[in-house]
Order: C-alpha cells, then structure tokens, then sequence
C-alpha cells in the first residue's frame, strides 16, 4: 500500500494531472446545497479549489457543479482557467461531464468538494500512485465493527472482517485511459456512489493510498461543526481577526450613485478618484485593517491618474489578493451606510447580493443597512455618504 506521507517521493512533479471537482449535489441531508457554505469562513467549493490548485503537478482545474453556482462565480473562475461544467443527476454523471474536459491529461483526480479538509499531500501522494499503477483510492482503515442485516432491515445477518475494510475517500485518481475505459464499458450505470466501482468491475487493479481521519465528508448540520472544530484544532486554522473600515465621498449631480458594486437610481452619484464607491471602500479598508496590511490608498493611490474612475471592483479584487497571499479570507461583513438620501432599504437584498458575490461570501454573512443623519450637517444635507464597515477575517 502507498502512504501519504512521502507526497510522491522524489518523483518530478509534471503538471499533467486534470482534477475534476464534483459539486453538483443538491444538499438534501444538509437541507441545503452545502457546496458553498463556509468550513472556517471559506466556502467549501473554495477550499477543495486552492488545495489543488497550489499543486505543480495540477495542470487544470474542471469543477462540476450548478446552474446557479456557474452564474454566481463562473466569471471568477474562468480568470483563473478553471473550467464550469454543469453537472448531471447523479454524482457518475457528473464525474462523466467532468472527464469530457480532461482530454489529454495524463492523470485524472475526481475530488468531492463535500470532503473540504483535503490536504496537498494527500492529493500528491495518490496521483503519484496512479501514475504508477493506474488507479489509486484515499482512504482510512475502518474502526468500527461492521455488521450487515438481514431481508428484515433489523436483524444482524453477520459481522465482517474489520481488518480487510477501509473506508474510500477522495480523491480517487486514474491514468486518464483507464477510467475512460471504465465509465465507456458501463454507459447506463448512473448509480455508482464512486468510480472506482467501475474501474474494479472493468477488471482494473485500484491501489489503496492511506488519507486522513480529518478528510471527512460534510453531509449533516454536525458533519459542518465537526470539520469546523477540525479546522479549529490544526495548527494555524480558525485564528480571527477583526478589521474597522471607514470612507466618505461628496455626493453631485451628474454622476451615477455606484454602491457595493451595482447602480442606485439616484440624481446624485459619489465624487472620487475612482466611481467612489463607498461601501466596498470601507468593506476592503476593514479587510486589510484585519491583517494590518494598511487601506486600499497604498494599493490605489490618489495621486496615480491612470487609474482615474477605475471600478471599485477592481480594488476588491486587489483586496483578496492581498489576503489570499497571506493566507487569510474574509469571513463575514457587516456593513453601515450613513447617508440621508436616497433611501436604501429596497436594495437591500441586491446589495447584499452583489457584495457576497464580491467577497465569494454565502449571503447570509453579509449584512448592510442604513442610517440616515437626522438632517445634520453635509451629510444630513445630502451634500455627501459615509460608511462604516466591520470584516471578520479568517486565517487559513
């Protein structure tokens, strides 16, 4: 059997391996699409994401999953070329759809994105195994003792060997022919729980390669906690740091009123060196504040013209860059607009919306409202907008 331990030995590591991530599954034991619910402040799918894309020998990155994830991160994604397939009814058809875009990849890892504490060694140490010997498998030697039943649902028919099962894991990876071969000789199986099955059934000889008791599958509320606490014991994970944003603009006319990324129907907009917006000013000014790593002038300063009336965007982007370089992401916003005019609370959920998609955040960790001045001062007289923001800040 290979072990994890020596991530592929010494071997050189050539980037010819396509992983294919599955997450298409529709959440019914979580009562919810799980795929993007946060383990540590980051969305699953994400996670599952960086692990492999830190990787040499990952030379592409195919992730199957909805309609409606494809839509809200797709662009995202694409800047980095990873490849968006929507998925099919059933996890085989999606690791189907998926293969389809790994032609001419050497070696072919199939990862759930269910499974978010997957680590780069481990990944290494199977496609390493697969390189030699076709297909390998994660997986942990079973601790409890098994029993099957009977026809009654209730009765013990027998108890198994608990020294030959091991609990399959992911990723689950394959010389690429190999398990074109497989999912080509059964082309009306669709109920496979993974594609080892068939390679197995195809006659292929599938190597066990020992992964981690902390690789575990989020399927339940409690399977959410524990890969929470998980991430709360190891070294360096669960650490939070809170930062304090704060930004202010003269509203005039003839502008357009640009806010969290979107246009408010307003006679005024906000006067800047870019569209002066507001609220992903301060909500990216909290962010750097929460790993000390200053405020976006330093990124984006006033006195450069080339960048005149760029998009607030632009410095979001720039925003998570800075903290993915050192190893944190946003976990959580709140957000305060201090502005007498116009009224907000119908855009609520757009910006909040708009925000989260920024911020590659679930909706509900995102909140925005909005204060008025009592008729104070230049904001009070809808001469200008202020906003406070406050960004939880998770190390990853």
């Amino acid at each position: 059997m290979a072990s994890a331990a020596n991530g592929g030995g010494t071997e050189v590591r050539k980037a010819d391996c396509a992983a294919v991530i599955v997450a298409a599954g529709d959440g019914r034991r979580m009562g919810r699409p799980k795929q993007m619910l946060p383990v540590g402040g980051v969305p699953m799918l994400e996670r599952s994401i960086a692990e492999f894309s830190r990787l040499p020998e990952v030379g592409r990155i195919v992730v199957v999953t909805t309609a409606e994830i494809i839509e809200r991160y797709g662009g995202d994604w694409a800047k980095k070329n990873i490849v968006a397939v929507l998925g099919g009814a059933t996890r085989l058809e999606s690791v189907r759809a998926g293969v389809r875009k790994a032609s001419g990849a050497g070696i072919v890892a199939v990862h759930d994105a269910a499974r978010p504490l997957i680590r780069g060694e481990q990944i290494s140490a199977a496609i390493a195994e697969a390189r030699k010997s076709g297909a390998s498998v994660l997986a942990v030697p079973v601790k409890d003792t098994i029993k099957t039943v009977a026809a009654d649902g209730k009765t013990v028919a027998g108890t198994l060997e608990r020294k030959k099962l091991w609990a399959a894991q992911t990723p689950q990876c394959y010389r690429l022919e190999v398990l074109e071969s497989a999912l080509a000789a059964f082309p009306e199986e669709k109920d496979a729980t993974d594609e080892s099955q068939l390679v197995e059934r195809n006659g292929g000889k599938v190597t066990l390669v020992e992964g981690s008791d902390s690789n575990i599958k989020v399927t339940t509320p409690a399977d959410l906690a524990a890969a929470d606490a998980l991430l709360g014991a190891s070294s360096g994970e669960g650490k939070m740091r809170v930062g304090l944003g704060y930004d202010i603009h003269r509203m005039v006319p003839g502008r357009p009123l640009i806010m969290g990324g979107i246009r408010i129907p307003h006679t005024k907009g906000l006067l800047g060196h870019s569209d002066g917006d507001v609220v992903l000013h301060a909500a990216c000014d909290a962010a750097l504040g929460a790993i000390a790593a200053g405020e976006i002038g330093i990124y984006f300063p006033p006195t450069d013209l080339t960048i005149m009336g760029i998009s607030s965007i632009a410095i979001v982007e720039k925003t998570l860059d800075v903290l993915s370089s050192r190893g944190a992401a946003v976990a959580q916003l709140d957000i305060t607009v201090i502005a007498e005019e116009p009224k907000l609370s119908g855009h609520y959920p757009a910006l909040r919306k708009s925000v989260a998609d920024l911020f590659r955040l679930p909706i509900e960790n995102v909140s925005i409202k909005a204060k008025s001045y009592e008729g104070l001062g230049e904001i009070g007289r809808g001469e200008a907008m202020a906003c406070n923001a406050l960004a939880v800040v998770r190390l990853k």
